[in-house]
Protein backbone atom coordinates (compact mmCIF):
# COMPACT_ATOMS: atom_id res chain seq x y z
CA UNK A 1 0.00 0.00 0.00
CA UNK A 2 1.65 3.22 -1.55
CA UNK A 3 1.09 6.50 0.49
CA UNK A 4 0.29 8.10 -3.13
CA UNK A 5 -2.93 5.66 -2.88
CA UNK A 6 -4.61 7.97 -0.52
CA UNK A 7 -4.09 11.31 -2.49
CA UNK A 8 -7.03 13.50 -3.60
CA UNK A 9 -7.23 16.98 -5.41
CA UNK A 10 -8.19 19.78 -3.12
CA UNK A 11 -8.85 23.18 -3.95
CA UNK A 12 -7.18 25.66 -1.54
CA UNK A 13 -10.21 27.88 -0.87
CA UNK A 14 -11.99 24.74 0.67
CA UNK A 15 -9.85 24.80 3.44
CA UNK A 16 -11.84 26.00 5.92
CA UNK A 17 -10.62 29.14 7.46
CA UNK A 18 -13.24 29.72 10.39
CA UNK A 19 -15.58 27.80 11.99
CA UNK A 20 -19.35 28.50 11.72
CA UNK A 21 -21.60 29.95 14.27
CA UNK A 22 -24.14 28.30 15.39
CA UNK A 23 -21.76 24.95 15.82
CA UNK A 24 -24.48 23.00 14.82
CA UNK A 25 -25.12 24.48 11.17
CA UNK A 26 -21.93 22.88 9.37
CA UNK A 27 -23.00 20.61 6.41
CA UNK A 28 -23.20 16.70 6.71
CA UNK A 29 -22.32 14.20 4.35
CA UNK A 30 -23.81 11.03 5.20
CA UNK A 31 -22.34 7.80 3.34
CA UNK A 32 -24.53 4.96 3.72
CA UNK A 33 -22.19 1.49 3.34
CA UNK A 34 -24.78 -0.78 2.33
CA UNK A 35 -26.35 0.92 -0.23
CA UNK A 36 -23.17 3.29 -1.45
CA UNK A 37 -24.73 6.01 -1.17
CA UNK A 38 -24.65 9.89 -0.44
CA UNK A 39 -27.20 12.08 1.65
CA UNK A 40 -26.51 16.14 1.86
CA UNK A 41 -27.56 17.20 5.38
CA UNK A 42 -27.14 19.71 8.04
CA UNK A 43 -24.82 18.53 10.94
CA UNK A 44 -28.07 19.00 13.46
CA UNK A 45 -29.79 16.16 11.40
CA UNK A 46 -27.30 13.76 12.78
CA UNK A 47 -29.65 12.68 15.11
CA UNK A 48 -31.80 11.28 12.36
CA UNK A 49 -28.83 8.90 12.12
CA UNK A 50 -28.75 8.00 15.90
CA UNK A 51 -31.26 5.40 17.21
CA UNK A 52 -32.44 4.62 20.86
CA UNK A 53 -30.00 1.71 22.81
CA UNK A 54 -26.99 3.39 20.37
CA UNK A 55 -23.82 4.72 22.70
CA UNK A 56 -22.32 7.91 21.31
CA UNK A 57 -18.48 7.93 22.16
CA UNK A 58 -16.94 11.47 22.57
CA UNK A 59 -13.27 12.14 23.40
CA UNK A 60 -13.33 14.73 26.59
CA UNK A 61 -9.80 15.62 25.63
CA UNK A 62 -9.42 19.68 26.34
CA UNK A 63 -6.82 21.66 24.28
CA UNK A 64 -3.86 23.38 26.19
CA UNK A 65 -2.66 26.48 25.39
CA UNK A 66 0.18 24.39 23.72
CA UNK A 67 2.08 27.19 20.94
CA UNK A 68 4.72 28.85 22.96
CA UNK A 69 6.75 32.06 21.27
CA UNK A 70 10.18 32.68 23.23
CA UNK A 71 13.70 33.97 22.32
CA UNK A 72 17.07 32.14 22.70
CA UNK A 73 18.71 32.91 25.83
CA UNK A 74 21.80 35.27 25.20
CA UNK A 75 21.87 35.63 21.44
CA UNK A 76 17.53 36.56 21.73
CA UNK A 77 16.74 34.18 18.75
CA UNK A 78 13.19 33.71 18.08
CA UNK A 79 12.29 30.11 18.90
CA UNK A 80 8.63 28.64 19.00
CA UNK A 81 7.64 25.57 20.75
CA UNK A 82 4.68 23.58 21.03
CA UNK A 83 4.08 21.09 23.19
CA UNK A 84 3.02 17.82 22.94
CA UNK A 85 3.24 15.52 26.17
CA UNK A 86 3.94 15.99 29.89
CA UNK A 87 6.27 13.55 31.02
CA UNK A 88 6.11 15.03 34.63
CA UNK A 89 5.86 18.14 36.70
CA UNK A 90 8.51 19.84 35.09
CA UNK A 91 9.02 18.10 31.52
CA UNK A 92 7.56 18.07 28.04
CA UNK A 93 7.89 16.40 24.94
CA UNK A 94 7.84 19.13 22.09
CA UNK A 95 8.67 20.11 18.81
CA UNK A 96 10.61 23.20 18.17
CA UNK A 97 10.92 25.64 15.29
CA UNK A 98 13.64 26.24 14.31
CA UNK A 99 15.27 23.06 15.46
CA UNK A 100 18.86 23.75 14.70
CA UNK A 101 18.83 26.24 17.88
CA UNK A 102 18.23 24.16 20.22
CA UNK A 103 20.98 21.33 21.42
CA UNK A 104 20.79 19.81 24.66
CA UNK A 105 21.72 22.67 27.26
CA UNK A 106 20.77 25.25 25.27
CA UNK A 107 17.65 27.72 27.39
CA UNK A 108 14.70 29.89 25.84
CA UNK A 109 12.82 32.22 27.71
CA UNK A 110 9.35 33.05 27.42
CA UNK A 111 7.20 36.48 28.39
CA UNK A 112 9.28 38.25 30.88
CA UNK A 113 11.03 36.07 32.13
CA UNK A 114 7.78 34.01 34.01
CA UNK A 115 8.79 30.71 32.12
CA UNK A 116 12.26 29.17 31.41
CA UNK A 117 12.65 26.09 29.30
CA UNK A 118 15.96 24.50 28.67
CA UNK A 119 16.99 21.34 26.30
CA UNK A 120 17.34 17.88 28.05
CA UNK A 121 17.73 15.41 24.86
CA UNK A 122 17.17 15.50 21.33
CA UNK A 123 14.95 12.16 19.50
CA UNK A 124 15.47 10.71 16.47
CA UNK A 125 13.32 12.71 14.54
CA UNK A 126 14.09 15.50 16.04
CA UNK A 127 11.41 15.81 18.83
CA UNK A 128 12.85 17.47 22.38
CA UNK A 129 12.47 16.42 25.75
CA UNK A 130 12.40 19.95 27.86
CA UNK A 131 12.45 21.08 31.63
CA UNK A 132 10.49 24.33 32.06
CA UNK A 133 11.43 26.58 35.04
CA UNK A 134 8.78 28.90 36.83
CA UNK A 135 6.80 30.23 39.89
CA UNK A 136 3.78 28.61 41.43
CA UNK A 137 1.06 26.99 38.84
CA UNK A 138 2.61 26.00 35.51
CA UNK A 139 -1.16 25.62 34.00
CA UNK A 140 -1.83 29.09 35.25
CA UNK A 141 1.52 30.50 33.55
CA UNK A 142 0.63 28.72 30.64
CA UNK A 143 -2.50 30.08 30.34
CA UNK A 144 -0.72 33.72 30.34
CA UNK A 145 1.68 33.04 27.74
CA UNK A 146 0.25 30.72 25.47
CA UNK A 147 -1.10 30.16 22.30
CA UNK A 148 -4.02 28.07 20.77
CA UNK A 149 -2.29 25.22 18.68
CA UNK A 150 -4.09 25.98 15.73
CA UNK A 151 -2.90 24.22 12.56
CA UNK A 152 -0.54 25.45 10.03
CA UNK A 153 -3.12 25.61 7.06
CA UNK A 154 -5.80 27.88 9.20
CA UNK A 155 -3.91 31.31 8.67
CA UNK A 156 -7.30 33.43 10.25
CA UNK A 157 -6.85 34.59 13.76
CA UNK A 158 -9.23 32.94 16.06
CA UNK A 159 -11.07 35.26 18.36
CA UNK A 160 -12.45 32.91 20.84
CA UNK A 161 -10.58 30.45 21.80
CA UNK A 162 -13.37 28.23 22.97
CA UNK A 163 -14.39 27.57 19.21
CA UNK A 164 -11.03 25.47 19.38
CA UNK A 165 -12.28 23.28 22.48
CA UNK A 166 -15.90 20.97 22.14
CA UNK A 167 -18.69 22.14 24.36
CA UNK A 168 -17.59 18.76 26.12
CA UNK A 169 -14.17 18.96 27.13
CA UNK A 170 -13.04 18.21 30.36
CA UNK A 171 -9.66 16.68 30.83
CA UNK A 172 -6.34 19.22 29.63
CA UNK A 173 -3.73 17.22 27.71
CA UNK A 174 -4.45 17.85 24.29
CA UNK A 175 -2.35 19.54 21.59
CA UNK A 176 -4.98 20.10 19.06
CA UNK A 177 -8.81 19.57 19.28
CA UNK A 178 -10.72 16.51 18.25
CA UNK A 179 -12.50 18.02 15.93
CA UNK A 180 -15.39 16.28 14.93
CA UNK A 181 -16.68 17.11 18.05
CA UNK A 182 -16.78 20.71 17.29
CA UNK A 183 -19.58 20.84 15.82
CA UNK A 184 -21.78 19.94 19.01
CA UNK A 185 -24.22 22.38 21.02
CA UNK A 186 -24.88 21.86 24.36
CA UNK A 187 -28.37 21.44 23.00
CA UNK A 188 -27.80 19.17 20.24
CA UNK A 189 -26.71 16.48 22.60
CA UNK A 190 -29.41 16.99 24.85
CA UNK A 191 -31.83 16.31 22.79
CA UNK A 192 -29.78 12.99 21.82
CA UNK A 193 -29.73 11.89 24.75
CA UNK A 194 -33.62 12.41 25.23
CA UNK A 195 -33.51 10.09 22.30
CA UNK A 196 -32.42 7.56 24.25
CA UNK A 197 -29.18 7.40 23.51
CA UNK A 198 -26.14 6.80 25.62
CA UNK A 199 -23.39 9.34 25.63
CA UNK A 200 -20.27 7.76 26.93
CA UNK A 201 -17.02 10.33 27.14
CA UNK A 202 -13.68 8.40 26.72
CA UNK A 203 -9.99 10.47 26.57
CA UNK A 204 -7.01 10.43 24.20
CA UNK A 205 -4.78 13.13 24.44
CA UNK A 206 -4.21 14.21 20.47
CA UNK A 207 -0.05 14.57 19.78
CA UNK A 208 2.46 14.70 17.47
CA UNK A 209 0.76 12.27 15.08
CA UNK A 210 -1.85 14.77 13.94
CA UNK A 211 1.10 17.02 12.57
CA UNK A 212 3.44 14.58 11.13
CA UNK A 213 2.71 13.71 7.63
CA UNK A 214 3.34 10.07 6.22
CA UNK A 215 7.08 11.14 4.59
CA UNK A 216 7.44 6.98 3.63
CA UNK A 217 6.21 5.67 0.33
CA UNK A 218 5.34 2.39 1.99
CA UNK A 219 2.51 3.30 4.26
CA UNK A 220 3.69 0.02 6.14
CA UNK A 221 6.81 2.11 6.76
CA UNK A 222 5.25 5.21 8.87
CA UNK A 223 6.11 5.35 12.37
CA UNK A 224 2.75 6.86 14.80
CA UNK A 225 3.99 8.17 17.59
CA UNK A 226 1.88 7.40 21.15
CA UNK A 227 -0.88 9.16 22.34
CA UNK A 228 -2.17 9.00 25.87
CA UNK A 229 -5.47 7.07 26.22
CA UNK A 230 -7.82 6.20 29.23
CA UNK A 231 -11.16 3.95 29.43
CA UNK A 232 -12.28 3.46 33.07
CA UNK A 233 -14.56 0.19 33.55
CA UNK A 234 -18.00 2.29 33.65
CA UNK A 235 -17.36 3.54 30.17
CA UNK A 236 -16.18 -0.33 28.87
CA UNK A 237 -19.49 -1.48 30.65
CA UNK A 238 -21.82 1.00 29.20
CA UNK A 239 -19.96 0.33 25.21
CA UNK A 240 -20.31 -3.49 25.64
CA UNK A 241 -23.97 -3.26 27.76
CA UNK A 242 -25.14 -1.35 24.35
CA UNK A 243 -23.80 -3.71 21.78
CA UNK A 244 -24.84 -6.53 23.95
CA UNK A 245 -28.52 -5.14 23.69
CA UNK A 246 -28.37 -4.69 19.61
CA UNK A 247 -27.30 -1.37 20.02
CA UNK A 248 -24.82 0.00 17.38
CA UNK A 249 -20.97 1.93 18.86
CA UNK A 250 -21.50 5.56 16.82
CA UNK A 251 -17.68 7.26 17.82
CA UNK A 252 -17.45 10.65 17.27
CA UNK A 253 -13.80 11.31 15.92
CA UNK A 254 -11.12 9.27 14.55
CA UNK A 255 -9.70 9.81 18.14
CA UNK A 256 -12.49 8.53 19.76
CA UNK A 257 -11.73 5.14 17.11
CA UNK A 258 -8.49 4.67 17.57
CA UNK A 259 -8.89 4.58 21.49
CA UNK A 260 -11.91 1.37 21.17
CA UNK A 261 -9.83 -0.21 19.19
CA UNK A 262 -6.54 -0.04 20.81
CA UNK A 263 -8.76 -1.63 23.82
CA UNK A 264 -11.10 -4.21 22.26
CA UNK A 265 -10.40 -7.60 21.62
CA UNK A 266 -11.37 -9.65 18.01
CA UNK A 267 -14.75 -10.41 19.40
CA UNK A 268 -15.12 -6.43 19.65
CA UNK A 269 -15.75 -6.29 23.86
CA UNK A 270 -14.28 -3.07 25.18
CA UNK A 271 -11.98 -3.77 27.75
CA UNK A 272 -10.93 -0.82 30.54
CA UNK A 273 -7.25 0.57 30.46
CA UNK A 274 -4.70 3.22 30.26
CA UNK A 275 -1.66 3.83 28.77
CA UNK A 276 0.04 4.90 25.32
CA UNK A 277 -1.12 3.82 22.12
CA UNK A 278 0.73 3.71 18.31
CA UNK A 279 -2.03 1.93 16.82
CA UNK A 280 -2.18 2.29 13.16
CA UNK A 281 -5.68 1.39 11.02
CA UNK A 282 -4.99 1.33 7.74
CA UNK A 283 -7.69 -0.60 4.79
CA UNK A 284 -7.06 -4.27 5.93
CA UNK A 285 -7.03 -3.66 9.40
CA UNK A 286 -10.11 -5.17 11.02
CA UNK A 287 -12.65 -2.29 13.07
CA UNK A 288 -13.61 -4.25 16.34
CA UNK A 289 -15.67 -2.28 17.87
CA UNK A 290 -17.21 0.39 15.82
CA UNK A 291 -20.54 0.60 13.94
CA UNK A 292 -20.67 4.03 12.81
CA UNK A 293 -18.46 7.16 12.41
CA UNK A 294 -18.77 10.73 12.58
CA UNK A 295 -15.44 12.69 11.32
CA UNK A 296 -14.45 15.54 9.56
CA UNK A 297 -12.94 15.78 6.12
CA UNK A 298 -9.10 14.75 6.37
CA UNK A 299 -5.64 15.96 4.77
CA UNK A 300 -4.61 14.16 1.62
CA UNK A 301 -2.15 11.10 2.38
CA UNK A 302 -3.14 11.17 6.31
CA UNK A 303 -2.59 8.94 8.62
CA UNK A 304 -6.55 9.64 8.92
CA UNK A 305 -7.62 9.16 5.66
CA UNK A 306 -6.13 5.85 5.96
CA UNK A 307 -8.50 5.11 8.96
CA UNK A 308 -11.60 6.50 7.26
CA UNK A 309 -10.41 4.01 4.03
CA UNK A 310 -10.31 1.13 6.90
CA UNK A 311 -14.13 1.57 7.21
CA UNK A 312 -15.21 2.49 3.79
CA UNK A 313 -12.77 1.20 1.61
CA UNK A 314 -10.08 3.40 0.14
CA UNK A 315 -11.94 3.30 -3.34
CA UNK A 316 -15.15 4.17 -1.79
CA UNK A 317 -13.17 7.24 0.61
CA UNK A 318 -11.58 8.88 -2.45
CA UNK A 319 -15.27 9.19 -4.47
CA UNK A 320 -16.51 10.52 -1.48
CA UNK A 321 -13.66 13.16 -1.18
CA UNK A 322 -14.16 13.93 -4.92
CA UNK A 323 -18.22 14.15 -4.31
CA UNK A 324 -17.75 16.76 -1.37
CA UNK A 325 -15.00 18.78 -3.17
CA UNK A 326 -17.44 18.69 -6.37
CA UNK A 327 -20.18 19.62 -4.02
CA UNK A 328 -18.22 22.61 -2.22
CA UNK A 329 -18.02 21.14 1.55
CA UNK A 330 -15.23 22.53 3.89
CA UNK A 331 -12.62 20.95 4.87
CA UNK A 332 -10.03 20.00 7.51
CA UNK A 333 -10.40 21.59 11.74
CA UNK A 334 -13.32 24.12 10.79
CA UNK A 335 -14.74 22.59 8.18
CA UNK A 336 -17.59 20.47 7.73
CA UNK A 337 -18.32 16.71 8.90
CA UNK A 338 -19.37 13.29 7.59
CA UNK A 339 -20.87 10.58 9.09
CA UNK A 340 -20.30 6.88 7.83
CA UNK A 341 -23.40 4.62 8.88
CA UNK A 342 -24.81 1.14 7.47
CA UNK A 343 -23.33 -2.00 7.57
CA UNK A 344 -20.98 -2.96 4.33
CA UNK A 345 -22.57 -5.05 1.72
CA UNK A 346 -19.31 -6.95 1.15
CA UNK A 347 -15.65 -6.69 2.74
CA UNK A 348 -14.40 -3.01 2.66
CA UNK A 349 -10.68 -3.61 3.13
Amino acid sequence: MKTSDFDYELPQELIAQTPVEPRDSSRLLVYHRDTDTIEHKIFHDVIDYLNPGDVLVLNQTRVIPARLYGVKEGTGGAIEFLLLRRLNLTDWEVILKPGRKAKPGARFVFGNGELVAEILTVSEDGGRSVRFFYEGVFEEVLEKLGQMPLPPYIHEKLEDKTRYQTVYAKVDGSAAAPTAGLHFTPELLNRIREKGVEIVPVLLHVGLGTFRPVKEEDVAQHHMHSEYYEVTPEQADKINAARAAGGRIVCVGTTSVRTLETVATEDGVVHPGSGFTQIFITPGVKIKAVDALITNFHLPQSTLLMLISAMMGRENALRTYKTAVEERYRFFSFGDAMMIVGNPQKDVY
